[in-house]
């Protein structure tokens, strides 16, 4: 535990729909829930507009509904939040070099090892200056907690939501602690805090009170320890720049169960395909794959199986999550299927084996295709598939511009053409197949029209608007790719 709050944690305010609500001027002030759309999708961020009707993080999509009916429910876009969240890193690492991220909108900075003061006026300081900065270039607002542990700095973080800074001095720890729910704790699920609740714990203080032995009791020796020390405010780990993932996996939620078995091998093969770019993609290789299928009952069962060696080769993660799948009942019908990859490396070692199968399937499958005439007929091209426009995609037409797609269906498209430092657009609508029409690249939130300007509003209500409540943090974001716990 330090002497000064020089731990301090950054976490961006409703960072998916608040980013949405910056690059939409029509959706400013008003609900935006993020992330799947469809009846089984689940809720990425939800702004602070919608939160006021009950919507939450990880809710499904169709209780979201349901709750807030008129709320704007966009597709998530990843490559403008990662646009955006590079920009907040590197006025991180301007702070410090010890800067942990966890996730695209928070992170961890050690002010100590970037030479500020230890002194809570000096890192009080750098936070408001912290806030400031990313505001100017992101046009978003970030929420900040100081403290002398990170546990501290992130409670600090989430008393100060939406678009705050709370700084928690070394020695009030515990009567700061004392009343907050046991849930406030990291690692206090809806299992652990009822298996307290049993015992007759529901603050932190009586947590603390309980003692070490009794909790050691109540939830085994290591998990109970470790309460009991957070439950004092005692956290000593230090801010690690390099967070060493230990699995990348993917994962999709069906709209409708698949119940025919070769649908399913071909979606698990299409998901070890995604897997292995990512895996590429992050420089490393894996010993064990990972399978994970959600019945429709939701029950859910994960199979692994442990490689001779680790391996970045697609075909030895398609043919190992083949042999797995072999051994799962899907015949009810399967709700959700993922595949991932553990036991990290940064080297690969050749599978021989599957390199020789999967040789022999390209040449059969060339064989085939050389003795099957077309069936559209020699020199016909094949018919274009029709356009998917989900919800908040980013499009451009040759003659109205850039806008974002407000919704599609019975063939037609409807587009709002604006851009984030413009005034609400004009809403027009065409044939989903229109030519004029085409995908489009996120636009820059902040300073991209002519003459530099920047957006004039928040991205996020002040927080003398806010419903009171403390917004929950974006980190767990539905479907992490690269996990580190």
């Amino acid at each position: 535990m330090r002497s000064a709050p020089t731990i301090l944690h950054l976490d961006m305010d409703a960072f998916y729909a608040s980013a949405e609500q910056a690059a939409k001027p029509s959706l400013r002030g008003k609900p935006v829930i993020v992330g799947g759309i469809g009846p089984r999708g689940v809720v990425a961020t939800a702004s602070y507009e919608a939160r006021v009707f009950g919507v939450r993080s990880a809710m499904p999509t169709a209780q979201a509904r349901r709750l807030c009916p008129n709320a704007a429910y966009l597709s998530p876009r990843f490559d403008l939040y990662r646009q955006v969240s590079d920009q907040v890193m590197e006025l991180l690492h301007a702070l410090s070099p010890l800067v942990e991220p966890l996730s695209l909108d928070e992170a961890f900075v050690d002010l100590e090892a970037g030479g500020v003061a230890p002194e809570a006026a000096a890192v009080r300081a750098v936070g408001e200056r912290l806030r400031r900065d990313i505001r100017e270039v992101t046009g978003l607002t970030g929420s900040v907690g100081l403290a002398g542990a990170k546990l501290l700095a992130k409670i600090a973080s989430e008393a100060a939501k939406p678009d705050g800074l709370v700084v928690i001095e070394p020695g009030s720890e515990r009567e700061l602690l004392g009343p907050m729910p046991v849930r406030t704790l990291p690692g206090v699920g809806p299992a652990t805090a009822e298996a307290l609740r049993r015992a007759g714990i529901h603050t932190v203080a009586e947590t603390a009170e309980a003692g070490e032995d009794e909790l050691v009791r109540l939830l085994g020796k290591a998990h109970g320890a470790g309460l009991y020390a957070m439950a004092l405010g005692q956290d000593d780990r230090p801010v690690v720049a390099e967070r060493d993932a230990k699995s990348i996996s993917v994962e999709d939620t069906f709209e409708v169960d698949l119940t025919d078995r070769t649908r399913v091998r071909s979606e698990l093969t299409r998901l070890a395909e995604r897997c292995v770019q990512r895996l590429r993609a992050a420089g490393r290789s894996g010993r064990t794959v990972v399978i994970k299928v959600r019945n429709y009952d939701f029950s859910t069962l994960t199979r692994s199986e442990t490689l001779r060696g680790p391996t970045d080769d697609p075909a030895v993660v398609r043919e190992a999550a083949a042999r797995l799948l072999e051994t799962v009942d899907t015949t009810g019908g399967v709700r959700l299927l993922g595949v991932g990859v553990s036991g990290l490396a940064d080297f690969t070692q050749e599978d021989l084996f599957a390199q020789l199968a999967t040789e022999q399937e390209a040449e059969e499958e060339a064989a085939r295709a050389a003795a099957e005439p077309s069936a559209a007929g020699e020199g016909e091209p094949e018919e274009e598939r029709p356009r998917r426009w989900a919800p908040g995609l980013d499009v451009v037409h040759e003659e109205y511009g850039a806008g974002w797609v407000q919704g599609s269906g019975v063939g037609r498209v409807t587009v709002r053409f604006e851009q984030p430092w413009s005034a609400p657009g004009r809403v027009r609508t065409f044939a989903v197949d229109d030519p004029a029409l085409r995908p489009g690249e996120p636009l820059p939130l902040v300073g991209g029209e002519p003459g530099g300007g920047q957006s004039s509003e928040p991205a996020t209500r002040p927080k003398s608007l806010s419903s009171g409540e403390g917004a929950e943090s974006e980190s767990g974001e539905a479907g992490e790719e690269i996990s580190s716990r």
